[in-house]
């Protein structure tokens, strides 16, 4: 096996622990040999300083071939399961090539991209916007495959937990926001769609590459209307005084028909507070803000 050191950085030791408890413990105690047991398996050299998300470990590597990639350690949960098969599913049509995959584990081995030219740095927020939009429109353009989790089930669960979750809000404007996003979400959750979804292409999630100006990493795919994948382009570099411009650019590039788009942005809000109110968390207030801009 191959000995080398791998660093763990304690912000990915913190965070698997927050949210994943034990699990997560017990995750980053295992990333060491099992980076090592992926290094030697797939023939990889580390080719760089490690590096992290929220929830994965990313290792700059080569190949034998001399070719550069990154090796994705993470903790396997219902958002990530489906990464792999969204992936492969794209092959590489706006979106990182997957090059190998271990399944049992949910190892990767992706084309490396320029992690330091993330599409956050991007001096133009309008144009940012737009080349989501653009990367939005292909992405969701496939019909989702079997076995990729379904917003439709998504959305059952919300309604399920709102009725007894947004009484305890002591906002009483708040309470009243997100009743507004219960009642949007009823709206359309008889019909949640069926394109491949990415769920979290915000800026960051978005680097270029020399193949392409810029290419979406990072899906935690489901099935559904594209329109529940507006939300993080809004959030992105939060200006309230841009919320009505990035939703109606975002709405026009994919071709949604705006109410359908708003009351499903307004369900994503929903889903975010329901996990604060799970959490003990306060409510954002950017989010509150993008139901004030949209409701009207």
């Amino acid at each position: 096996m191959t000995r080398i050191h791998i660093h763990v950085p304690d912000e990915l030791a913190a965070t698997q622990l927050k949210y994943n408890g034990e699990a997560g413990r017990a995750f980053i105690t295992a990333l060491p040999a099992r980076a090592a047991d992926f290094l030697d398996r797939w023939n990889l050299r580390v080719d760089g300083p490690s590096m992290h998300g929220v929830t994965a470990l990313v290792l700059p590597v080569r190949r034998p071939d001399d070719t550069p990639a990154v090796l994705k350690l993470q903790l396997m949960d219902t958002e990530s399961e489906g990464e792999p098969t969204a992936l492969r599913l794209w092959n590489g049509d706006h979106a990182v090539h997957l090059l190998d995959h271990e399944p049992t584990t949910g190892t990767m081995l992706l084309e490396r991209l320029d992690h330091t030219r993330m599409l956050s740095h991007h001096p133009d927020a309008h144009e940012a916007t737009l080349i989501i939009a653009d990367l939005l429109t292909h992405l969701t353009a496939l019909p989702a495959p079997p076995g990729i989790r379904r917003l439709g089930d998504i959305a059952a669960r919300m309604l399920d937990r709102a009725p007894h979750a947004l009484p305890r809000i002591p906002d009483p404007e708040a309470r009243t926001l997100l009743k507004d996003c219960e009642a949007a979400l009823r709206e359309v959750a008889p019909d949640p769609g069926d394109r491949l979804l990415h769920w979290d292409l915000h800026d960051e999630n978005v680097l270029a590459a020399t193949r392409a100006p810029w290419l979406a990493i990072d899906p935690k795919p489901l099935a559904g209307d594209p329109a529940f994948d507006l939300w993080p382009a809004l959030n992105n570099r939060f200006d309230p005084a841009d919320i009505r411009w990035r939703f109606d650019a975002l709405t026009e590039a994919l071709s949604l028909d705006r109410e359908r788009a708003r009351a499903w942005t307004l369900a994503r809000v929903l889903q975010n507070a329901l996990w604060n109110i799970k959490d003990g968390d306060p409510l954002e207030e950017t989010d509150l803000e993008i139901v004030r801009r949209l409701r009207g």
